[in-house]
């Protein structure tokens, strides 16, 4: 006899906290940890980059080229690689997308190592000039914490799903200290519907991550911004340069999405360095502007002053041929999509929300300075137009304009231009929206199916798996089987189908048994027919891997009520009805809508 297994200290915990405190409100305990952990870990992303920085190129000569940047990203990038490949051995890039990953196909499970891999392998990649941000790293390490925290104490998937969120949250308020960015950026992004059960655990993170944020690296805006007084006269201009901003959202997607799959077909990862890390190292020499998050060149456009021209061109080839600024400004739009993709094509780590505010950064103060310049608007000021920019571009990037909104409101104080900052961000929004319906994130899960969304059906679906609904007790029959044969297999269950299977196991037809209850009973007859005469054929058949989504199409369309599955291969799995299909999605419906 099995000995009892002891109850170990997280099972006598859950006991203990069951009898003293109620399911809510250890909820809003836990999402409280996470605000607090995710903070902690911006902090240190935040202070890894800047150590590497300031230990690499504190000593850069401004008034000259340095040759350096041709070393020190291909360095940081094989670093990241190794340590990616030898030590965690396992994918860590595209963070939030393996956030909605997790959300849509992995009932809220993240892996333990996603705590801290995320922000060791992009502090090095972005230290050592990885041309990408900080965010999505740190929105996959707060989500792996709220993951990390439910599966600690065996939370269900609905309290797992919001745990991840109250980590993303998290560490989107901790990072910008933008507490109202980190609930929107939920919503928006993540897609986790809000609900009376969802926001106070949310709100909880967020503002507990900003605070501690405050606590750590003081109460000043991540960008030093004093703006001018919006003229109502700007508004063609403001609403003109969302729709470049569209565009130049949607250009910094397709190149994304292109480069992606031109670096697939290079399993080798000193191949990818090469190649990625080679071009890199070419555009961060010819460009400094790209080297890291670019967040110095954001705060030089902002601050306005007279020398603005002179800080973006140091350290480059360009130094002194001011009037080469504009060109070197608009190269910087066409090259930091190439140079963010590389770097990950090539091995690191890092994401994309800091390139979307250098690229909105760069394209609204050259749209200003083109239409100062031209005539067409004098008097249209450039900083403004900068910080409207990187509002267009995070709306259009990410499909978000109410993040785009709060984020740069958050992060520069300016909160009087709340008026332009809306208007651009859905001219920005409404213009992506023509050409692609998916954000830079859910691109690759859409492609596959396995993206949940705010519309419910679609989200219950989504998280259904053909897996988890398939029926495999149906006895097979051969197609060389006679009736006699037949009768005695329909003897043995109460189904009333009867898959007709070769020799390789595939699926040859079907036998139903109205088709053959009136002459089964009728010995004359049992060696006259065999199977192959009396199955008919399937009107449609399942794939193990399709998405419920294209499940539900096919029963539509073939008006069936049971419907065979394969593998891969083509071997007949079983069958899935529709009755199973329907029970299963209350089930899940009911996970997603109570409270």
């Amino acid at each position: 006899m099995d000995e009892k297994r002891e109850p170990d200290l997280i099972d006598r915990f859950n006991s203990w906290r069951e009898r003293h405190m109620s399911h809510k409100q250890f909820v809003l305990v836990l999402s409280f940890f996470v605000g607090v952990l995710s903070a902690l870990a911006a902090y240190l992303l935040h202070h890894l980059i800047h150590f590497i920085q300031h230990l690499l190129t504190g000593g850069f000569d401004v008034h000259s080229f340095n040759w350096l940047y041709l070393v020190f990203p291909v360095i940081g990038i094989f670093i990241t690689g190794l340590f990616i490949r030898k030590v965690v051995r396992d994918d860590i890039s595209h963070g939030v997308t393996k956030v909605l990953y997790a959300i849509s196909c992995r009932k809220g499970q993240i892996r333990r190592h996603n705590t801290w891999s995320s922000l060791i392998a992009s502090g090095i990649t972005i230290g050592f000039g990885g041309s990408v941000g900080a965010e999505s790293p740190i929105v996959m390490t707060g989500s792996a914490i709220g993951s990390n925290l439910g599966q600690l104490f065996k939370m269900e998937k609905k309290v797992m799903m919001l745990l991840i969120g109250c980590g993303a949250a998290g560490a989107v308020s901790g990072i910008f200290k933008a507490p109202i960015t980190g609930l929107v950026f939920v919503v928006e992004v993540l897609m986790i519907d809000l609900t009376m059960s969802s926001l106070l655990p949310l709100l909880i993170s967020s503002v507990t991550a900003a605070t501690l944020s405050y606590i750590l690296m003081g109460t000043g805006t991540t960008f030093e911004f004093t703006p001018e007084v919006f003229d109502l006269s700007r508004v063609p201009f403001v609403l003109l340069l969302g729709i470049v901003c569209g565009m130049v959202s949607l250009y910094f997607t397709k190149v994304t999405v292109n480069i992606e799959s031109f670096f697939k077909r290079f399993k080798n990862p000193y191949v990818r360095l090469l190649i990625g890390g080679g071009t890199l190292s070419v555009l961060i020499f010819l460009f400094p502007p790209l080297y890291g998050e670019g967040y110095e060149t954001i705060k030089q456009l902002i601050d306005g002053s007279s020398e603005t021209s002179a800080m973006i061109l140091e350290k480059s080839l360009f130094f002194d041929q001011a009037h080469l600024l504009l060109l070197f400004m608009f190269l910087l739009v066409v090259f930091k999509a190439f140079a963010s993709t590389v770097t990950n094509c090539a091995g690191g780590c890092g994401g994309i929300f800091a390139p979307s505010l250098f690229l909105g950064c760069v394209s609204g103060y050259l749209f200003a300075s083109l239409c100062n310049l031209t005539g067409i608007g004098v008097g249209v000021i450039e900083k403004n137009f900068a910080l409207y920019g990187m509002a267009a571009l995070m709306s259009g990037v990410f499909h978000a304009p109410l993040t785009g909104v709060f984020l740069i409101a958050e992060l520069t104080g300016g909160y009087e231009l709340f008026l332009p900052l809306m208007m651009v961000s859905v001219s920005s929004y409404l213009t992506v929206k023509v050409f692609d319906s998916n954000n830079i994130y859910a691109v690759r899960l859409a492609q596959r199916g396995e993206l949940i969304t705010h519309h419910k059906d679609h989200a219950v679906l989504t998280t259904l798996k053909v897996a988890d609904v398939v029926e495999k007790n149906f006895l097979p029959v051969a197609p060389e089987m006679d009736l006699g044969a037949l009768t005695s297999v329909v003897a043995k269950t109460k189904r009333n189908i009867f898959p007709v299977l070769n020799a390789a196991k595939h699926l040859v037809g079907v036998i139903y048994l109205d088709d053959v209850r009136h002459i089964m009973f009728r010995q004359e007859l049992y060696h006259r027919y065999s199977v192959a005469s009396l199955m008919r054929e399937v009107p449609e058949r399942l794939s193990i891997e399709e998405p419920m989504e294209v499940v539900m199409r096919k029963f539509e369309e073939t008006g069936a009520w049971n419907l065979p599955v394969e593998d891969v291969t083509g071997e007949y799995i079983g069958f899935i009805s529709k009755s199973a299909i329907f029970t299963a999605y209350r089930n899940t419906l009911l996970e997603f809508t109570s409270d």
